[in-house]
């Protein structure tokens, strides 16, 4: 019996041995890291804020530990627009953002961020899953030492706030508003004077009057501003933003080395924040929605299908004249709206347009 015993605990101790030689732990084959982790929207504003502290905590339970970021509010490692530049040099090791902040240095990236009368979100992560956008999303930030994961998106955005009631297209001619992405390029030929703003910066600056309007987010995130405190009137819908991609930025140096296991992870993790904080972003709307209107006296405006006309035509007008300039816009573009068309072919008629019970 002794020996017996003696044997089979040999027999498991060489197995277990053995195991551990073959496929050593995850601990043992991923090196720990812990990154500083640069922010664009304060912690404490909706979905967007605690998207943040969501990927930290995600990242570091898929990863069992391995993967630590530490959470810096926004400006406590640089300026929001100043991000880019320190994840490229090294001077940081990450930072979330949203793509449509770096228009300015590569038109491209705007698209991403947002597509001006675009896919709505479910599409358009189907573009960039399945329909060539990530290469070319990825093909883009590597020129310039970055690699971007998608780490979250926005369900569709409001048109902005106004001091005034806009009657007629002519009332926003002359008006500074802060504007995010490339839709900047249209608001411009509709006479306006589009104004790129840190998000901790919109409300200070529309308070005394440095901007006249502004857009930010969607009904719950835009209450939590105050914006309704300045301007009553809100514009629905956000033709610019039918979606809002945001992002993981890693210095390539910091990403090339990770492990594969360890590359996963943060994909996994950003996976799983993306799907949660778009569905979080649409429980929340109607709610907010009703807040403004009955708690503070918000009134809620739809522009007229003549008006959306008429700005689609500036639309159309800018991308014409972006795509002319820069060739890899042209590619992003023609490559989204293709994928759209093809799958309109479907969509427009799998879907119910209305619940019909009326």
């Amino acid at each position: 019996m002794r020996l017996t015993r003696f044997l089979t605990v040999a027999v498991v101790t060489a197995a277990v041995g053995a195991t551990m030689t073959i496929a050593p732990s995850t601990e043992a084959a991923d090196k720990r890291v812990t990154w500083k982790l640069a922010t664009t929207y304060a912690s404490r504003v909706p979905i967007i804020g605690t998207r943040s502290k969501n990927v930290v905590a995600r990242l570091e339970a898929v990863s069992g530990g391995n993967i630590k970021l530490r959470h810096y509010e926004p400006g406590a490692l640089v300026p929001t627009l100043e991000m880019f530049d320190a994840v490229s040099s090294g001077a940081i090791d990450a930072a979330l953002a949203s793509p449509g902040l770096w228009a300015g240095r590569e038109p491209a990236l705007s698209l991403f961020g947002s597509v001006p009368f675009g896919p709505r979100p479910l599409t358009f992560i189907a573009w960039f899953k399945h329909g060539g956008g990530k290469p070319m999303f990825e093909e883009i930030y590597h020129k310039y030492n970055i690699h971007p994961v998608m780490c979250g998106m926005l369900s569709p955005e409001a048109s902005g706030w106004f001091r005034e009631e806009i009657t007629v297209l002519d009332d926003l001619k002359g008006q500074k508003m802060r504007f995010y992405g490339i839709g900047g390029k249209v608001i411009e030929k509709l006479g306006m004077s589009p104004q790129m703003i840190a998000p901790g910066d919109i409300y200070p600056a529309l308070e005394l009057g440095t901007i006249d309007a502004t857009e930010f987010a969607d009904p719950a995130i835009d209450m939590t501003a105050g914006f309704y405190q300045v301007a009553k009137h809100y514009y629905l819908p956000g033709w610019h933003q039918q979606q809002t991609t945001y992002e993981l930025m890693v210095n390539m140096d910091k990403w090339n080395a990770l492990s594969d296991m360890q590359k996963a992870q943060v994909e996994t993790a950003c996976t799983a924040i993306t799907l949660e904080s778009l569905a979080e972003a649409e429980a929340k709307q109607g709610a907010a929605m009703k807040k403004l209107q009955e708690e503070h006296g918000v009134t809620v405006h739809e522009w007229p299908d003549e008006t959306l006309r008429t700005i689609r035509k500036a639309w159309d007008e800018v991308v014409a004249e972006v795509s002319a300039e820069d060739e890899t816009f042209k590619k992003v573009y023609g490559s989204v709206t293709s994928f759209v068309e093809e799958y309109n072919r479907w969509g427009d008629k799998a879907y119910l347009k209305h619940d019909y019970a009326n």
